[in-house]
């Protein structure tokens, strides 16, 4: 039973690639290549999440655990450690990613898309105003977070005041007012 459903299901999933004319497979491809630096950079946040959990853990583990005078040294060691991973891995994700977007990206593409809707994907995607809004990103991204943190700064700052409280009060360290009150 389970040969046979399997089988079939190879069947039906083989008769989805054999549907897809070569006119929208062209489309479906030209696609690919257009979002190919998406597919890189979601491969490239993929493998560089477990190092960037790490390199957490290590600052935390670095101030607590190593010698103030060794800190400096050990921090270099961790951070050629990071760039080796990041220098290895990256690369390798990238490649399989782009390797794996047509059998599951373009797949989904050519199910879900009509050849012409392609075309307008397509124009829409290589338009001269989607380019120029896509450049703008990252400057309409500081904006708004520059505006953002100037117009909560005063309400959000005493709450981090307070986790950090909080938080020093659960493991036991001196908090910041008790600090503070030291200091003056």
């Amino acid at each position: 039973m389970k040969k046979t459903l399997v089988a079939l299901l190879l069947l039906t999933s083989a008769g989805a690639f054999a549907q897809t004319s070569p006119a929208k497979q062209a489309l479906v491809d030209k696609l690919l290549s257009l979002q190919r630096p998406a597919i890189e950079k979601t491969a490239q946040v993929m493998a560089e999440r477990p190092a960037l959990q790490m390199r957490q853990r290590a600052g935390i583990a670095l101030q607590t655990r190593v010698a103030p005078e060794k800190r400096e040294a050990v921090a270099k060691e961790l951070q050629a450690d990071l760039k080796n991973y990041a220098d290895e891995v990256v690369p390798l994700m990238q490649q399989h990613a782009v390797k794996l977007a047509p059998a599951t990206v373009g797949v989904m593409l050519a199910e879900k898309f009509t050849e012409n809707e392609l075309k307008q994907l397509i124009a829409i995607i290589e338009s001269p105003v989607n380019r120029k809004f896509l450049q703008m990103g990252g400057e309409m991204q500081k904006a708004l977070a520059e505006k953002l943190v100037a117009d909560m700064r005063v309400k959000v700052d005493p709450k981090v005041k307070a986790l950090a409280a909080a938080m020093d009060k659960h493991l036991g360290l001196p908090t910041v007012a008790a600090n503070s009150a030291n200091g003056s």
